[in-house]
């Protein structure tokens, strides 16, 4: 089969990325711990990352899904924007790889600087590591698809855990679906296998913004057993904990850097105001 050119190529400086200063964050030695906490199976929290630090999530005791959402810490009508960055990133993210923010901001708001599974590569089903393509699980879904309730999917774990930063419901968006494997099957189906994260492995963003995190520990657990149709079953033995560390770096090493700014576009998207007579 042919490969194709991605459709979204640059001829500015846009979509290029500093991989050496990521470098040095995400081999500094002179990090320093600002806050940590363990997420226990099938809830959610939320945390806030200033501008200039690091966060990382792992797997304290074995492969587990988590469900990410980020908001700019002082206006969360710019947050991730799931699709946008699949076109202009990849559907499955690793190190080098940006988290771009919704219009009319867009802009990178979160850098990935390293990952314990960036040699995952694709297996012998098409999955790849770190996903865009799928959202978060919800109650919705689920009601629909099996008449049942269940209140801690990872959009009700999300939902809950940004209710005390003023946000709803209606702030939750599609997500980053952190140590989760997933593809295409030959139908141009979604699905989803067993994350083959170990203990210990984790992911890490640089914050180019000030930002509020919300993540979920997925119901699902590391999605081993299916979560819908006739094999379906509580997945809950298969449910571990996620750990969440935030660092402050060297400011020797932040010389130089400054937050992205959204692109200077200052149309009015073909409109005239036109004044009364």
């Amino acid at each position: 089969m042919k490969d194709h050119p991605p459709a979204y190529q640059a001829t500015t400086p846009a979509l290029s990325v500093d991989k050496a200063f990521y470098r040095r964050i995400a081999e500094s030695p002179g990090r320093v711990p600002v806050e940590s906490f363990t997420l226990p199976i099938r809830s959610g929290r939320a945390w806030t990352v200033p501008a200039g630090h690091v966060f990382r999530i792992t797997t304290p005791e074995g492969p587990q899904v988590g469900d990410l959402n980020l908001w700019n810490r002082h206006n969360p009508r710019e947050r991730l924007w799931a699709s946008r960055t699949r076109q202009l990133q990849a559907a499955h993210v690793s190190v080098f790889d940006r988290l771009w923010s919704t219009l009319p901001y867009l802009r990178p708001i979160a850098t990935i600087t390293s990952d314990s599974l960036k040699d995952y590569g694709i297996d012998e089903f098409g999955g790849r590591i770190h996903d865009l393509l799928g959202t978060r699980c919800d109650p919705y879904v689920n009601r629909m698809l099996t008449g049942g309730d269940f209140d801690f999917h990872c959009h009700s774990n999300l939902v809950r855990a940004v209710a005390p930063y003023g946000l709803t419901e209606f702030d939750v968006h599609d997500v980053l679906n952190v140590f989760q494997c997933t593809g295409l099957n030959q139908a141009d189906k979604y699905f989803m296998r067993a994350s083959p994260a170990k203990t210990g492995d984790h992911l890490e963003f640089f914050a180019e913004i000030d930002l509020l995190c919300a993540l979920s520990t997925c119901p699902g657990g590391d999605l081993s057993v299916p979560l819908w149709g006739p094999d379906a079953r509580d997945p809950i033995d298969v449910c571990r904990p996620l750990g969440v560390e935030v660092y402050a770096l060297d400011p020797i090493l932040l010389e130089g850097w400054k937050s992205p700014e959204s692109p200077a576009y200052k149309g009015a998207h073909g409109m005239r105001l036109e004044r009364p007579e």
